[in-house]
């Protein structure tokens, strides 16, 4: 496909290793990359600095960076004083929603793409959420992908118009295992990646909350040399 005949695609961007492997995906089907990611008054703030290796990985044309107050209003360990679960806790993944849930943050972050998206006169739109390897997220169903879509096409000038948008879930049904190879079959370096939900400053990852243990378990599914960094 030429350079010009590519179409655009905004790709949300978090640093961490799905969002790598959606954005691996969206260049591999031609589309052109155009990365956003949201400063959403996270703790680990560290994955923004993945999301901009990611971004430089993947040949993204522009990486934005857009800041949303989320800490301001609280709610969730991800952004506010509230311990984040871990297996040392005796947390178990899957048994309820857990406390790193934050209001409405996907679809926050799937407006500002949209928005985005509207403005570039791109019609198309990427994330990495995922139904099988989730940690019990509300917006992490194909149902919420296929209401927002609804709502995109129902609530902008380019949807009323006719040219409508898709939003891309392309990790939807995946597990662990298969995203880390398919990440690793379109040349993602995940060592470049941030998945932890408290990171340090210098984004090693702490091995016992459920990002951590999902992304372990994925390598070891995968049968592939996990190389991410870890605080001990």
């Amino acid at each position: 496909m030429s350079q010009t005949a590519k179409k655009r695609a905004v790709v949300l961007v978090s640093g961490g290793m799905d969002s790598a492997v959606v954005a691996a995906i969206a260049r591999a089907q031609g589309f052109e990359v155009y990365a956003l990611s949201v400063a959403y008054g996270q703790r680990h703030e560290s994955e923004l600095a993945a999301a901009a290796r990611v971004a430089a990985m993947t040949a993204a044309v522009a990486h934005k960076t857009v800041n949303i107050d989320l800490r301001s209003i609280g709610g969730s360990a991800l952004t506010d004083d509230i311990s984040v679960p871990t297996d040392q806790d005796g947390h178990q993944i899957g048994q309820d929603i857990p406390s790193t849930y934050v209001p409405a943050r996907n679809t926050i972050m799937l407006s500002v793409a949209l928005g985005w998206a509207e403005v570039l006169d791109a019609r198309d739109i990427f994330c990495g959420v995922n139904a099988v390897d989730y940690s019990g997220y509300p917006d992490c169903r194909p149902a919420f992908i296929e209401a927002f879509e609804h709502l995109a096409n129902l609530a902008t000038k380019a949807g009323v118009e006719g040219s409508g948008f898709r939003i891309h879930a392309p990790l939807m049904a995946m597990g662990k295992g298969e995203i880390v190879q398919r990440g690793v079959a379109l040349g993602v370096d995940f060592s470049q990646t941030v998945s932890c939900y408290q990171a340090d400053s210098d984004g090693r990852a702490c091995g016992h909350c459920d990002a951590c243990v999902l992304r372990a378990q994925g390598f070891k599914d995968a049968k592939i040399l996990d190389n991410t960094r870890y605080v001990v």
